[in-house]
């Protein structure tokens, strides 16, 4: 039996149905469980247990979650957002003592993609483009427009295109903690990467991004370019991530050439669909607990496919007990 714990699950219910679907397809004995603060979190109604849990910074958040591990005799736990990849990672032992491992990266690589201008120092320590940026300390002498961001964010929240210095200083006090970055003009893409447990690709997904809403990718294509791919794979001889990585990149519509923005040490709000194309990670994480080893699969995801996503609604009712209810469509 292989169960796993999907932490701060949200929203993210495609990638608990992959998960589903791969544990479904290989046959195998397993429960897929879903931790939030809020008990009106999407994902919880798709799992097979779902917890409310406390807020990340609450002191008690962790033994929270080693509580759950230790009842529900849990193998691997899933972060998905990054403000818990820190508290996580300090935590990695204190998991291991129950039985249970952490999908995650180590502290240096979390330091790396925590924070945007440390994200900067790196690519710039390894050759790989990325837009000149500078950080709070520093005199922001380039051209308009160019891009303020937090120097520690996700979702594109506080994500400001600047058009001149007056709007600027607005938002450098607005934003309070931030990075200035060149304003690059061109293609946005997201490459999803899985590793194994040493840092060796297993799957490399890039696509582009088409379209977008709060930071969230709702139109997309399935994009490979052997520049772009060679670019990751120095990425990733670098930072030797553990399990998943989503890195971000723009093709510049000027010189062509791809400059790198950010990366997240976790699953990406559009991984699933690269899981659906054929780079399907979830499959592997069960063979990899299970002590499969893998080689790199060059263009497991099908080239060029399209996705297109939407919304859905479940309706939820209170049991007895106080706790909610999803309720079958047929029975409203």
């Amino acid at each position: 039996m292989v169960n796993i714990l999907i932490t701060s699950a949200g929203r993210r219910v495609e990638l608990v149905q992959q998960f589903i679907k791969a544990r479904n397809s290989k046959k195998l004995s397993s429960r897929i469980i879903c931790a939030d603060m809020s008990d009106l979190a999407p994902a919880l109604y798709f799992a097979d247990i779902s917890y409310s849990i406390p807020k990340i910074s609450d002191p008690m958040y962790i033994s929270k979650l080693l509580e759950i591990c230790q009842k529900e005799e849990v193998d691997i736990v899933i972060p998905t957002i990054d403000t818990e990849l820190s508290i996580l990672s300090d935590s990695v032992k204190l998991f291991q003592t129950i039985g249970t491992d952490v999908l995650i990266s180590s502290k240096e690589t979390i330091k790396i993609t925590e924070n945007k201008m440390e994200t900067f120092k790196f690519f710039k320590s390894i050759d790989i483009n990325t837009p000149d940026s500078v950080g709070k300390e520093m005199k922001y002498e380039g051209e308009y427009p160019c891009f303020i961001k937090p120097v520690s964010g996700s979702s594109s929240v506080n994500v400001f295109k600047v058009k001149n210095e007056q709007e600027l200083k607005f938002f450098k006090y607005y934003i309070g903690d931030y990075i200035i970055q060149k304003f690059v003009d061109g293609d946005e893409f997201t490459i999803d990467v899985f590793c194994d447990f040493e840092g060796n690709p297993i799957y490399i997904t890039p696509r582009i991004r088409i379209s977008t809403r709060s930071g969230e990718v709702n139109k997309t294509k399935i994009y490979y370019d052997q520049h772009l791919m060679d670019s990751v794979f120095e990425i990733l001889k670098a930072l030797k991530p553990k399990g998943p990585l989503t890195i971000q990149t723009i093709k510049d519509n000027v010189d062509g050439r791809y400059y790198f923005i950010e990366i997240n040490a976790r699953f990406g709000g559009g991984s699933p669909l690269s899981m659906m194309a054929g780079a399907n990670s979830a499959e592997a994480l069960y063979d990899l607990i299970n002590g499969k080893k893998f080689t790199y699969e060059s263009y497991a995801a099908k080239k060029d496919l399209m996705f297109v996503r939407f919304d859905q609604s479940i309706a939820l009712e209170r049991e007895i007990n106080g706790q909610y209810e999803k309720i079958k469509s047929s029975h409203i």
